[in-house]
């Protein structure tokens, strides 16, 4: 079900060779441009302390109501909470300019189900790292909104509002930031933080998929990057988040910063937040057992490192060296066994 019509410029390049467009050269792209050319206005607006002190604020904030907000919540439900602050997150959110709340927790939803295969919406390793980082946003066949992939969210009415209405906040909070701070407030305070926000985002669907480590096997690309959890509140844990996707954690051991968290902890203690979901002692310890479909992932990728078929052995061998440590390894084994000794076209 799409809740948008498609525009006559979806619908003019809809189609190609493939039956699919993807171009990412649409209208919606000049707005992002044009806000990070509008950043240059410094020059003539000048820098003063008051709006630098508004823009690191509000990246701060805004970065937590995304991860706290438009993540562990709207799209993993990783907590619980009451609908006046459900709608505080996502009005600040949704300030930071990235979509409304149901698109953004339905393209999420549909990442995890298909990470890092051809089906998702922003893979580096099948798009590119640009694609994944930004392009994908102003695809044609990304802009509408699946709402049934959130029919839990859309059931409130005040989250379709903002769906409906999703400049609103952001041209709100600009609004606050002239009347704070002048033209400094609107440049430096709410456009600078703006971008800032973009890129902290963005770089966990990119850089996150592509630099740090691996703990868990989790059938995809995602890592664990020290750097990125810093600076977007504890989102950088992307290879643990991937693992227990529900935890409102994602720092899993006492040294992983996750500030997010911390945050959400407090308040939970305040009566504000409840229900905080986290990983059972079977991940932390990663002694769990893996689904069908990581399995699966994880076989095929060892299989497609052979040119020929492998003894057992040498299938271990390589998986063992391919994949982080897991109670699986045998059943990944197996698998990939069967995928090369199965003719191509009778794999399902």
């Amino acid at each position: 079900m799409e809740d948008r019509f498609l525009s006559p410029q979806t619908e003019a390049g809809r189609h190609d060779a493939g039956g699919e467009h993807d171009d990412i050269i649409y209208p919606s792209t000049l707005p992002f441009i044009l806000v990070h050319l509008a950043c240059f206005a410094a020059i003539w607006s000048g820098i003063t302390w008051q709006a630098v002190a508004l823009g690191i604020g509000l990246y701060w904030l805004r970065i937590f109501a995304i991860g706290a907000g438009y993540h562990r919540l709207f799209s993993h439900r990783a907590y619980s909470t009451s609908r006046v602050f459900q709608f505080i997150l996502a009005f600040i959110a949704q300030s930071s300019a990235q979509k409304s709340v149901l698109w953004w927790a339905s393209k999420h939803r549909h990442h995890h189900l298909h990470s890092d295969t051809e089906r998702d919406v922003h893979s580096p390793r099948h798009k590119g790292f640009l694609y994944s980082h930004v392009g994908w946003i102003f695809s044609p066949k990304h802009e509408t909104t699946d709402l049934t992939k959130v029919a839990d969210l859309a059931k409130y009415p005040e989250l379709m509002w903002l769906h409906r209405w999703e400049l609103v906040p952001a041209v709100v909070l600009a609004l606050i930031c002239l009347l704070i701070a002048g033209w400094p407030g609107l440049v430096v305070g709410f456009l600078w933080s703006t971008v800032a926000v973009y890129h902290g985002t963005f770089c966990i669907n990119s850089l996150a998929h592509v630099r740090g480590s691996k703990r868990y096997v989790t059938g995809d690309d995602s890592r664990n990057n020290w750097l990125l959890a810093l600076f977007t509140m504890g989102e950088g844990w992307h290879n643990n988040h991937h693992a227990y996707q529900s935890s409102v954690r994602q720092g899993f051991r006492w040294w992983e910063i996750d500030p997010t968290f911390y945050i959400l902890k407090v308040l939970s203690w305040l009566g504000i937040v409840w229900d905080l979901k986290t990983p059972p002692e079977a991940v932390l310890r990663n002694e769990q057992r893996l689904g069908a479909r990581v399995v699966n992932r994880a076989a095929e990728q060892l299989a497609a490192s052979f040119d020929s078929v492998p003894s057992r052995e040498a299938l271990v061998a390589q998986a063992s060296a391919m994949f982080a440590r897991t109670a699986s390894l045998d059943e990944i084994v197996d698998r990939a066994h069967e995928l090369l000794h199965t003719p191509a076209e009778q794999r399902v």
